[in-house]
């Protein structure tokens, strides 16, 4: 490919700046780093998904790179410049007809990637808490896909990935490639209706599409997403889960599911959308496609983070046979500040599960968001009638999960046999293993812990001493047969989480 341009550009920018200028290249780019800019020139490529052949495309699509990142990182994204000049002496900005055109970035270290933090062990894990209570939002806020516009739709779906699969077969033979393609055949039948009802309930929006672990920085200790897909509109109006679901995979592709499962849990807090999890591992099996297909294009890439790359079709098969036998449902026992959701958290991350919390549903049947307190409302959310509606949504999320092959975690007082029987039931219905994680501490060491708690204001529960006396006054005890079930945890010792897991998941 001519290299005039990039490299006059390059060496003008030297000039001006008195500096030396990186080069990176990608597939469809070069990236010229300055000290503190970054100037990214699309290449006059024509490929099966993108066509940057004209001067007037890339100016088109260089203004929806800049218009569609500033919805994730409006601090990182500037302008669009024009180039002038010559091709062997170009100029960013200034008087004459454009040659070509660049987005201006502000230029961040690379050591600020998500996957190079990662690979470092650098990444602070409450990071990705708030990362995913930003993207819900994000999420939240995007444009809703009119069910007729065909994005979302099962063929578009199942034809993308057949797409990426006759692509990578292209590129050499690999004998998983074959179990992969039955696999994602199976899934089209499978969840097409799935796909319907999402695409037809508005979960189709247009989103990122490009969310794998070195498109997120930090920035000012916030995870920012940034270089979204721009250049083919089909790639970005997507389901919401496909979305979360390249975050989701590239962390367990590296070898950290805990983490995609706490960014899983903490994006499910904020979102509400369990239904979205029948189609999650689908779309995360697509993704890892999606990327072996990327690293087989373009130049080599070699900074140590990229040269940890994994082996992207392994993890595809990986999770292509991993629903079934999984699934299994736990309920939590105890009282407020008997440390459950904190045992919960630390445990959905060693098994790899889904939790629901009904301090989280509570509120969100009342149209409140995690961490926002009822009594500054002045509602009721927790008498008789909230209670019942409330139980209902953890029954109908947590079967959601269950049906899609996660294990659950419920994670409530339980306080009430009437209100434990009620989810054994449900998993006998689904001829599913029951447990209950009971959860124990001694009375002052709940009271301080509740009234700790109510003084910071960081936890979605608003349960404080006044409900945690009626608690201790009017609990229904475990019956002989639920303590058979049950896995007994003092929370005011150290807790090992690793022990549990391997009794849950030896439950039957």
């Amino acid at each position: 490919m001519d290299t005039t341009l990039v490299d006059a550009l390059r060496e003008t920018l030297q000039r001006e700046t008195g500096q030396p200028v990186a080069l990176v290249e990608t597939h469809i780019s070069w990236v010229l780093l300055t000290q503190t800019l970054a100037f990214k020139l699309k290449k006059p490529v024509r490929l099966p998904f993108l066509d940057f052949g004209s001067v007037e495309a890339r100016k088109h699509f260089c203004d929806e790179e800049l218009r569609l990142n500033q919805r994730f990182a409006p601090a990182l994204y500037i302008d669009v410049a024009p180039v002038c000049g010559t091709r062997e002496s170009p100029r960013t900005g200034g008087a004459g007809t454009p040659i070509d055109h660049v987005v201006r970035m502000k230029r961040f270290p690379d050591s600020s990637l998500l996957r190079d933090m990662l690979v470092a062990d650098r990444l602070e894990p409450a990071w990705l808490d708030g990362f995913a209570q930003r993207l819900a939002a994000l999420h939240e806020a995007a444009e809703r896909a009119a069910p007729g516009s065909g994005f979302g739709s099962p063929e578009r779906v199942a034809d993308a990935a057949a797409d990426v699969l006759t692509a990578l077969q292209a590129q050499g033979d690999d004998g998983r490639l074959s179990a992969l393609t039955k696999w994602v055949a199976q899934q089209d039948r499978s969840l097409r209706m799935a796909w319907i009802a999402r695409q037809q309930g508005g979960a189709v929006r247009e989103c990122h599409g490009d969310l794998h672990m070195a498109n997120v920085v930090l920035l000012e200790g916030v995870l920012v997403p940034f270089d979204c897909i721009e250049f083919d509109p089909a790639l970005r109006w997507i389901d919401v889960m496909s979305d979360i679901a390249f975050l989701t995979m590239d962390l367990k592709a590296h070898g950290r599911g805990d983490l995609a499962f706490r960014f899983l849990d903490a994006w499910l807090q904020h979102s509400g959308d369990y239904p979205g999890l029948q189609v999650l591992r689908f779309y995360e099996v697509y993704r890892a496609l999606v990327r072996a297909l990327a690293s087989g294009l373009g130049p080599r890439v070699t900074s140590p983070a990229a040269q940890a790359r994994p082996d992207y079709l392994a993890c595809a098969a990986q999770l292509a046979t991993q629903r079934h036998g999984e699934a299994r449902l736990m309920i939590t026992h105890g009282f407020s500040g008997s440390g459950k959701s904190s045992v919960a958290a630390q445990l959905l991350c060693a098994v790899g599960a889904v939790r629901v919390r009904s301090d989280v549903e509570r509120k969100r049947l009342h149209g409140l968001a995690p961490l926002a307190r009822s009594t500054d409302l002045h509602l009721d959310i927790y008498g008789a009638q909230a209670t019942r509606r409330t139980f209902d949504r953890l029954q109908a999320c947590a079967r959601e999960a269950l049906l899609a092959g996660y294990p659950v975690i419920v994670d409530a007082t339980f306080l009430q046999g009437a209100e434990r029987q009620r989810f054994q039931a449900l998993a006998a219905e689904l001829r599913l293993p029951f447990t209950i994680l009971d959860c124990r501490a001694g009375e002052a060491v709940l009271r301080r812990r509740v009234t700790e708690r109510d003084a910071t204001g960081t936890d979605a529960s608003e349960a404080g001493l006044t409900e945690l006396e009626r608690q201790l006054q009017n609990h229904e005890a475990l019956a002989a047969g639920e303590q058979a079930a049950a896995i007994e945890v003092f929370t005011e010792d150290a807790v090992d989480i690793a022990s549990i897991a391997t009794r849950w998941r030896a439950a039957t």
